[in-house]
């Protein structure tokens, strides 16, 4: 870990009692500062507060009294999934304090260079994908950020045999400023988290910040399909590399079924051990670009398309009942993921949708409901989906209260060779803590259904 300074003896906030807040806190007061830590939830008895507190950590819990910023505060490290609306950022911002995330923390200990990857869908598995391929590379690919794996521990023990691999959000990079990534990944941009952001024009530029600080040595990575992506990257002045599934271009394309690197055949698509589709195949490219910037063989690249199954909750195969295959893609809390989800699949299709209510309609599904014999939706979006598949036509639309009767409803429509979907399209947070808990739970239904 490098030795800084900059924090030593500095009144820092870190706000929120997640695993990435706590990560940030324990490195915070090894590097010096007087740290203290918030959160809006009742913790106390819990075992974590006494090992801050036992630290020498500062811990408020039960709500955010303004009093915790004040002039004398430096900077606060605030949880990625806290809005800039909250009271205490407010203060901070009307006082000209800093406000970053971990990642920033971690970028600054770190003695490994980044390879850092965002986009609105394929984040998960294009990172899991490139950590896969770089262990044939002449550095040890540590994985982690949004990924599950928080970076502030990583980097502390990251050396400079090491790159960590991270899977960027839009939340975390909106609180980078020095944050270099030595190769950066721009996959793809839809409008999502607009409740969050405001805009796609702000969404756009925050996931920008994974290249701000790049220079004339460092790599983009970016989707040549993609104009939104094309636009708010114009003035990096990284090295580019494109991927693409429609063209040839300078760097990873797909032609005729074949996966190519700047003229060079890798792949043919048929050859993956992952779900098939454009969304796994641009996936792919990326992954495919970032190997080959980092010098990695072509038998490697190889190895990892044809084991790699996929990551769980993404297109995620669960088993085959009575003819009914069954996939769990949980991770889709989006449209887009959603629709890439439909493409690729031929046969009949039974779609089970519906979670948190961010406001969006659902009207851009439409052209991808043309598989879908049946949808069952559930959650707080449950009719505002129903209604939009009511309009495209789909023939048969139910509405439940949950995933348990989800399931057994998708199970009741379908019929052998039929495939049954979970792609919910939106957070899982009305009803679940995380996406992983929604996919799990519906995996162990699956099961019981033998």
């Amino acid at each position: 870990m490098r030795q800084i300074h900059e924090y030593t003896n500095k009144e820092i906030l870190v706000l929120g009692m997640a695993k990435s807040g706590c990560a940030a806190a324990k490195l915070l007061n090894k590097l010096g500062a007087k740290v203290t830590v918030n959160d809006r939830a009742s913790l106390k008895g819990q075992p974590v507060v006494t090992e801050l507190e036992n630290l020498g950590i500062r811990v408020v819990d039960n709500g955010h009294p303004l009093s915790l910023v004040t002039e004398e505060t430096y900077i606060i490290v605030k949880n990625p999934g806290i809005p800039y609306t909250n009271p205490l950022i407010e203060k901070a911002e009307s006082l000209s304090i800093p406000v970053i995330t971990e990642v920033e923390l971690a970028a600054q200990v770190s003695e490994a260079e980044f390879v850092g990857i965002t986009g609105s869908n394929g984040k998960t598995t294009t990172t899991t994908l490139v950590g896969e391929m770089l262990k044939g590379s002449l550095f040890n690919p540590l994985v982690a950020g949004n990924i599950g794996t928080v970076l502030c521990e990583v980097g502390q023990k990251a050396t400079t045999e090491d790159i960590i691999v991270a899977e960027l959000s839009s939340f975390q990079l909106l609180g980078v400023r020095t944050f270099h990534p030595k190769i950066a990944v721009f996959l793809n941009l839809f409008a999502a988290h607009l409740d969050y952001h405001g805009s796609i024009e702000a969404y756009g530029q925050a996931k920008a910040n994974i290249t701000k600080n790049q220079t004339e040595e460092d790599w983009l990575v970016v989707n040549a399909d993609d104009e939104r992506v094309q636009d708010f990257t114009k003035h990096s002045l990284a090295q580019r590399v494109y991927f693409s599934t429609t063209r040839r271009v300078e760097g990873a394309y797909l032609e005729a079924g074949t996966l190519y690197f700047n003229g060079e055949a890798i792949i043919h698509q048929d050859q993956f051990a992952m779900p098939k589709g454009e969304h796994n195949i641009a996936n792919a490219l990326a992954a495919i670009a970032v190997a080959k910037i980092m010098d990695v063989p072509n038998d490697h690249i190889v190895h990892v398309l044809q084991t790699f199954t996929g990551v769980p909750h993404r297109l995620q195969y669960v088993e085959t009942i009575r003819g009914r295959a069954f996939y769990n893609d949980s991770k889709a809390t989006n449209i887009l993921a959603t629709s890439k989800a439909l493409s690729a699949f031929q046969q009949p299709t039974i779609l089970l949708a519906g979670g948190l209510d961010r406001g969006n309609g659902f009207e851009d599904l439409v052209p991808f409901l043309k598989n879908v014999k049946a949808i069952v939706t559930f959650g707080e979006t449950k009719e505002k989906i129903h209604h939009t598949a009511k309009d495209a036509g789909v023939k048969i639309t139910k509405m439940v209260d949950n995933i348990e009767e989800a399931v057994k409803v998708a199970y009741d429509l379908s019929e052998a060779g039929d495939v049954i979907l979970l792609s919910p399209s939106c957070a899982s947070w009305d009803q679940f803590k995380t996406f992983e808990e929604r996919g799990d739970m519906f995996v162990n239904l699956v099961h019981t259904l033998k």
